[in-house]
């Protein structure tokens, strides 16, 4: 008898044969893929995943025989000569990535020939006809389709092996359901409110309802900030999903600051157990795949009704090579997808971005909504010519032209230079006023400037999660009950937070930019008008920063009656496309050839995943987390140290709070300097760092360091 699994201190009769795991991973693959119509082809893998286990060397390591006996090269070797051998990667590749060309082709070579066993009956390997339809995207639909596959084995490997040990079946994934939608309908019911602000956000959500029922595809819902984007788009969701069979919904967020607002809010909606909220910071580095809980949990496959994760997280994830990014990806298949604030997708790789949209809707039966007040015309008709513009987009809200002439409640005006200064100054003089600079070290030194004044807030992405949390409710409070708040933040707040003031300074930017920081402005129209300043700053802008802002004063001198509404958007956008130009929207360089999706289209059936992992970075240079310790913020020194001999999992989930995202740079400066440990790196390698100064993370201001290179957001 070959075994794939034992179990210490019991009889070989209850060890898990090969037969009975790969025939369970098989269909639990098949599962995972058939709403992408690829249940044959997952199949085989699962079946091929674990041949080399049935070598005896390999059985002997189960006996207690400590050896190196690799077991993964021989089911890839299987598939290698015929018609699978692109997915001889995901076999390769199931314990750790999907491999690059060169080092699959060594596994390939090191590995032993195996005959398949009598009941490995292989399905009869039907490739989608889409593949073939254009030889120009073929490549990119077929890496797509193997990135999804192997999502698809790995999460079938581990869930299942999980469930052996355990001795129970694994769970359901999670659906959207009627009583999910009935608990909306409830709590809407509840809300009330009167105004005509109120009236409009009501307006705006029957008619997305209504819009629901159309077939699945590409929507966009283009309604002003205030306008209540968040619940309508929950709401369309729940019932596009009920009404097309489509599985989940999957709300993406630009930035991980405000993630926690948005996943509260679905929480009190629709309950606790239906709403995952997972993003960068759940990723630490270092492996720890083979712990029953970590592969359980359910934020490594998105099995939930409802995800809400982070822009890096989605997009990054759909362009992985790691088994613990790629695992969730067959859960994106026939789901409602709402990217939040669109216009925030990093253009340096908004082509790769779209033409991944793009195969989610045309391949995997998804539906995706654009969900901004300032959509970034992304059609052809928009003045987007590259071949990845999107096409066929129905609009969810009802006459957005009529919305923001209905919500216009500020007044723009451009200022001109303003030193830092000045800008205290202003912030002084007024008794409740938000400031709004592109600047991580201008954000900082303006709020020393105003430190001491009544009401002074500093927010950015240097403070940890519950620091945030807790300026953001004493900001709140503090506006309504009409005391005195001078908030330094930067781009962050712009992105759906929830605040309202009657002046708003914002650093020149883009006119998305500066129509987005209005929109915490006079936000629930308690003024005839808010008042927003444009202010030029002294402190230099970063080169894209800059040409933002250029097109965006280019826009103000148009005359447009409403120098933040919809027909200035859609000016600034296609000035920005134009300036732009097609191939700085895919601007990395793989293999000497500039341009991701170039360089996919050259390597048809032999993608280099890691490279391509490696290139698409949301954010440059990446990011490194840094674990803050004691203090008002850190997580006690005490409770950490209790949680040693813990899982990895759970430490994570203990630290993420008072966790910080720092760039790359800046976590090589706070290294060289000594100021960051690895803890117990013993028992977990390189994966937890914490800080190890409390003096570098300011209890008003969070952390400091240099290597920012000024540090936008």
């Amino acid at each position: 008898m070959i075994y794939a699994h034992s179990l210490d201190g019991r009889p070989r009769e209850e060890w898990e044969t090969l037969e009975a795991h790969a025939r369970r991973v098989a269909a639990a693959a098949r599962l995972r893929s058939a709403p992408f119509g690829a249940g044959d082809l997952a199949e085989t893998l699962g079946l091929l995943h674990d041949l080399g286990k049935a070598k005896p060397g390999f059985q002997r390591k189960l006996d207690g025989e400590v050896n190196d006996t690799s077991h993964s090269g021989e089911g890839a070797r299987a598939l290698w000569s015929g018609a699978g051998c692109p997915l001889a990667a995901a076999i390769a590749g199931h314990h750790g990535r999907l491999p690059d060309p060169d080092r699959l082709r060594a596994r390939i070579d090191a590995a032993e020939a195996i005959p398949l066993p009598d009941w490995c009956d292989l399905p009869d390997l039907r490739w989608p006809a889409r593949l073939a339809e254009d030889r120009g995207l073929g490549p990119y639909r077929l890496q797509f389709l193997v990135r999804m596959l192997y999502g698809a084995l790995c999460d079938a490997d581990d869930r299942e092996t999980a469930a052996f040990y355990a001795g129970a079946p694994d769970r359901a994934p999670g659906e959207v359901t009627e009583a999910m939608r009935a608990a909306f309908d409830a709590h809407m019911a509840g809300m009330g409110g009167e105004g005509a602000v109120n009236d409009l956000r009501r307006r705006v959500l029957s008619h997305a309802r209504d819009v629901a029922s159309e077939a699945p595809g590409l929507f966009t819902l283009t309604v002003p900030t205030g306008g209540g984007k968040t619940l309508t788009s929950l709401g369309f969701g729940l019932d596009h999903a009920l009404a097309h069979g489509l599985r989940r919904l999957i709300y993406v967020i630009p930035y991980t600051s405000i993630i926690e607002q948005t996943a509260d809010v679905f929480r009190r909606v629709l309950g606790a157990d239906a709403v995952l909220e997972h993003h960068s910071n759940a990723d630490w580095d270092g492996e720890d795949e083979a712990e029953a809980e970590q592969r359980r949990v359910s934020g490594a496959s998105w099995d939930v009704p409802v995800v809400v994760t982070t822009a890096v997280q989605f997009f990054e994830s759909l362009h992985a090579a790691r088994k613990k990014r790629c695992r969730k990806l067959p859960s994106l298949a026939r789901s409602v997808i709402v990217l939040d604030e669109a216009q925030t997708m990093p253009l340096p790789l908004l082509r790769p971005c779209l033409a991944a949209l793009r195969e989610l809707m045309e391949g995997y039966g998804a539906s995706v909504v654009l969900s901004t007040a300032t959509q970034p015309a992304l059609t052809k008709a928009g003045g987007f010519l590259a071949d990845e513009a999107l096409e066929g987009a129905r609009e969810i809200a009802p006459e957005p032209a009529a919305l923001f002439a209905a919500l216009k409640r500020v007044e723009v005006r451009d200022v001109g230079p303003m030193d830092d200064a000045a800008l205290a100054d202003r912030l002084r003089g007024a008794d409740q006023a938000l400031c709004v600079v592109d600047n991580r070290m201008q954000a900082r030194a303006l709020f020393d400037a105003v430190r001491d004044a009544d009401g002074a807030a500093h927010l950015s992405t240097l403070m940890v999660p519950a620091h945030r949390r807790s300026v953001l409710a004493e900001v709140r409070a503090r506006l309504k009950a009409e005391a005195p708040v001078r908030l330094v933040s930067t781009s962050l707040i712009e992105a759906g937070v929830d605040v309202d003031f009657p002046v708003v300074l914002r650093a020149a930017a883009g006119i998305d930019s500066v129509a987005q920081a209005a929109g915490r402005c006079n936000r629930e129209g308690r003024l005839d008008r808010g008042l927003v300043e444009v202010f030029r700053s002294e402190h230099p802008s970063p080169p894209a920063v800059e040409q933002f802002a250029a097109i965006g004063r280019a826009v103000l001198g148009e005359g447009h009656e409403d120098p933040i509404g919809e027909a200035a958007v859609a000016s600034y956008f296609r000035r920005l496309w134009d300036a732009y130009g097609a191939e700085a929207l895919d601007a990395v360089e793989l293999n000497g050839v500039r341009g991701l999706l170039a360089a996919i289209a050259l390597t048809p059936g032999a993608c280099p995943y890691e490279q391509v992992e490696a290139a698409f970075r949301v954010i440059p240079g990446g990011e490194r987390t840094v674990i803050v310790l004691d203090g008002p913020w850190g997580v006690g020194s005490d409770t950490l140290e209790a949680a040693r001999f813990g899982s990895a999992g759970s430490v994570a989930k203990l630290v993420q709070p008072h966790a910080v995202n720092v760039p790359w740079a800046m976590w090589s400066s706070l290294w060289e300097a000594g100021q960051i440990a690895w803890w117990a790196p013993e028992r977990f390698e390189e994966q937890f760092a914490v800080l190890g100064q409390n003096d570098l993370y300011d209890a008003q201001a969070g952390l400091s360091g240099d290597g920012e290179a000024g540090g936008v957001t």
